[in-house]
């Protein structure tokens, strides 16, 4: 695999704030994700020692009242509106022109992906850099610019919360797969937990590794 690591130096520098989307319903899952137990940490806690990688400034995108005890929690203007409305939270808040969004439910992603995106984005000056799989866009780890705030409130002033619509209104650069395989990135990072099913599945192969 190449080897996008930073030092300390570079992630103080780089000017990236990251925000971790936990405000899903989780209607599927029928338990709030951000809490599911994985391994010896939560699904939260995870993220943020993810996003932590990359950034020193790491918030949260959900309610207060659940997450105010694990870090800087920003709140959605227009509720109930999905990822969108988390996005354009964030965004409205960011003090930084470069921002990576992760979703709670992605444990498989990895750091050193995350790192490569944000020196995809500060190369390509696009208002957004997301990786494409079999699967389609992945908008839940992505980088916007806070520019993309806009055009997320036009969008969800009209009721319209679907995000992958919107990245034909601005430059948008893709990691496709292709790239992945080239960077030796795994295809499956972008696999989440949405069921019961796809969590006990998950728990069940970390207990096979574990007894290896």
């Amino acid at each position: 695999m190449l080897d996008y690591r930073y030092d300390q130096r570079v992630k103080n520098a780089i000017g990236v704030t990251a925000f971790i989307l936990a405000g899903g319903k989780s209607s599927r899952m029928g338990s709030d994700k951000a809490f599911l137990q994985l391994g010896s940490e939560t699904l939260l806690a995870h993220a943020l020692k993810l996003a932590g990688a990359v950034t020193d400034d790491v918030r949260i995108v959900g309610d207060a009242t659940k997450f105010s005890a694990f870090g800087r929690v920003v709140e959605d203007v227009y509720r109930d509106q999905g990822p969108l409305g988390g996005i354009h939270a964030a965004l409205s808040t960011s003090p930084t022109e470069l921002n990576l969004m992760l979703a709670v439910d992605l444990p498989f992603v990895e750091a050193n992906f995350l790192q490569y995106q944000l020196s995809r984005a500060q190369e390509c000056q696009a208002m957004v850099t997301l990786p494409r799989t079999a699967g389609g866009l992945q908008p839940l780890c992505a980088v916007y610019r806070r520019g993309f705030a806009a055009v997320a409130e036009d969008s969800l002033r009209s009721g319209r919360n679907k995000i992958d619509s919107l990245f034909a209104k601005v430059e948008t650069c893709v990691i496709d797969e292709e790239e992945l395989v080239r960077g030796g990135f795994s295809l499956e990072m972008f696999r989440n937990l949405n069921t019961p099913d796809d969590l006990e599945k998950v728990r069940s192969s970390h207990r096979e590794r574990s007894t290896q």
